[in-house]
């Protein structure tokens, strides 16, 4: 019989019969219980985004078989799996499940994003619990080093790598280091960490220590571990103390680095201790004894000395003739000049130099020093008399102006004056800047020696003749020049004369003939009206140049009256122009000298 007929002869299957109503329908309860706790415990339950831990299975050029308890095994690409080269079936390895049930009912898992999960929480648990853990500097970077810590970089600014300053990140590179977590960012994936807070830790008890033991004068010994103008910060310990630069050295020096080093190992004493803000002060040149306790008694004032200048102010300079042992040179010992300059124009740091003792104080610690002492006073020189008599023509530098006039020196310590008044004999000066400057040459003449009192008079226009005697027979009353209107004021117009003068007119005898004022800049003819020789002042007018070309014409009349016949007494008659005119003159002579 075929197999086609055997089936046809079988009875038909109800599927509405009660016992064909699910399979496993024929078990009891209890059955049922026991099998689907059996079953249970052979099946794992998962769920997506989750950190699993799986059994290495099958291992293959691509892929990695796992284990993870669920109805399926996973697979993870050999790729994630590269830092493990002795991986084999059995090893227990923590994954993430990425994916139930692909496409193809694959369940998907990742290696690398399990160990990425589990890195963050473990560095989140260090920064909660404050732990220790180990890391691996990889490199250098700007202002600090990356360090790996559960295959996450992390970040170790430089000012966290050691209580004191490094200057050479790259020593640590490659290196091992022990960290702690100080800050998580996860917005930015970024971690900080510290290797400081460990040192500072285990330096407490010893920065305590050292606190409670500190007193004044206690020598201590220390490690610079910074260097800056004011001075050096030292490690006693654990406890940094600041060494001014004042207090390293007797000696004067610019900055620290001239005779410290960094990393340098010394001794230095307590200067002072404030307890609330746990500032130290020490001291180095407090170790040695005072230079000027070693200052030799053969230096006395009046002693010859050299030395270095170390320091130049304004009003002086400092000379160091042994470290420590300093002396001033006031900017009036420098030269026999009486007139005070800038002590750089005379002196420069680091200038070797000599000079006379002209005080000391053991006691105080204190000198004064001279270096024009190592000349003669040139006032007291036997020459003087004769090389500078009355009348003798010099040349000098113009040093400083004044109101009434300037100072000249003719050599170095001696010094003259011109009186304003005895710059011009034709200008009228107001003030010395106007005629010259300072710095520049001038050539004079000695009107005056007074060798007591060291005093010399000086005269610029007594180089020349008085040119006012020839202008008394050049400008006479009445004589008419061309000027040139200089300035004008409320009062009177200052003009320009012939060779040079300066004349004045009054506002009044500014008036032209066509009715209009004369201004500044116009050249006219005016007509002498005054002249002093003494005043060295001469009045012009230029009104009085057109009115007296018609006085003439207008005193023809009553001089033709003359023709007739006359009696032995005259007539009376009114006052002429020329009358009126000389009134005038009168008039405006008065106003001028007032």
């Amino acid at each position: 019989m075929s197999k086609s007929q055997q089936t046809a002869n079988l009875p038909e299957f109800d599927w509405d019969r009660a016992d064909n109503k699910g399979f496993g329908s024929g078990y009891s309860a209890d059955e049922r219980s026991r099998m689907e706790e059996m079953y249970g415990d052979t099946l794992t339950e998962v769920n997506e985004k989750d950190v699993v831990t799986g059994t290495v299975v099958g291992i293959t050029d691509r892929e990695i078989l796992l284990n993870i308890g669920f109805k399926s095994d996973g697979l993870v690409p050999s790729s994630e799996f590269r830092d493990l080269p002795d991986l084999k079936v059995g090893d227990q390895i923590d994954v993430y499940i990425e994916n139930q049930e692909d496409t193809n009912g694959q369940l998907v898992l990742s290696r690398k994003k399990a160990k990425v999960i589990t890195a963050w929480k473990n560095i989140q648990k260090a920064l909660d619990e404050d732990l220790i853990i180990d890391g691996f500097v990889k490199r250098r970077t700007k202002g600090g080093l990356i360090v790996d810590i559960y295959s996450i970089e992390a970040f170790l600014p430089g000012s966290q790598i050691d209580v004191k300053p490094i200057r050479d990140f790259d020593i640590y590179v490659g290196k091992k280091m022990e960290v702690k977590v100080v800050k998580i960012n996860y917005a930015n994936d970024n971690v900080v960490v510290s290797h400081k807070v460990l040192i500072e830790k285990d330096l407490e008890a010893q920065r305590a220590q050292i606190l409670n033991n500190l007193e004044k004068g206690q020598v201590l010994e220390g490690v610079i571990k910074n260097m800056t103008n004011f001075g050096v910060f030292i490690d006693l310990g654990g406890v940094d103390g600041l060494l001014h630069i004042t207090d390293i050295s007797w000696g004067r020096i610019s900055h620290p680095s001239e005779v410290l080093t960094l990393d340098q190992r010394v001794n230095v004493v307590v200067l002072d201790f404030d307890e609330e803000k746990k500032r130290i002060s020490l001291g180095m040149k407090q170790l040695q004894a005072h230079p000027w306790d070693a200052l030799t008694e053969d230096i006395q004032v009046g002693s010859k000395v050299k030395g270095r200048i170390v320091n130049v102010a304004d009003y002086g300079a400092f000379l160091e003739i042994m470290p420590g042992v300093e002396g001033l040179i006031h900017v009036s010992e420098m030269s026999w000049s009486q007139h005070l300059r800038n002590p750089q124009e005379f002196l420069k740091v680091n200038d070797e130099v000599e000079a006379v003792v002209l005080t000391l104080d053991r006691q105080d610690r204190k000198m004064s020093l001279g270096i024009k002492q190592l000349s003669a006073d040139p006032w007291t020189r036997p020459d003087l008399t004769s090389k500078y008599a009355v009348g003798t023509r010099h040349t000098g530098i113009v040093r400083n102006l004044t109101n009434f006039g300037l100072f000249l020196e003719l050599e170095e310590g001696i010094d003259g004056l011109v009186h304003v008044s005895d710059l011009s004999w034709t200008k009228k000066i107001k003030h010395p800047s106007d005629f010259t400057k300072a710095g520049e040459n001038l050539d004079v003449v000695v009107l005056e020696l007074d060798v007591d009192n060291r005093r010399l008079a000086l005269g610029h226009k007594q180089l020349e003749e008085n040119p006012w005697d020839t202008f008394e027979d050049t400008f006479t009353l009445g004589s008419v020049h061309r000027c040139t209107i200089l300035s004008k004021n409320d009062k009177m117009a200052t003009l320009e004369l012939p060779y040079g003068i300066e004349g004045f007119c009054t506002l009044r005898n500014l008036a032209k003939e066509d009715g209009t004022i004369a201004e500044v800049g116009e050249s006219l003819d005016f007509r002498v009206t005054e002249f002093s020789k003494e005043d060295k002042r001469i009045m012009l007018s230029h009104t009085r140049t057109w009115q007296e070309k018609s006085e003439p014409a207008k005193e023809a009349k009553p001089k033709a009256a003359k023709t007739t016949p006359s009696t032995s007494a005259q007539p009376e008659r009114g006052a002429t122009l020329g009358d009126l005119s000389s009134l005038a003159a009168l008039k405006e002579q008065m106003e001028s000298k007032n």
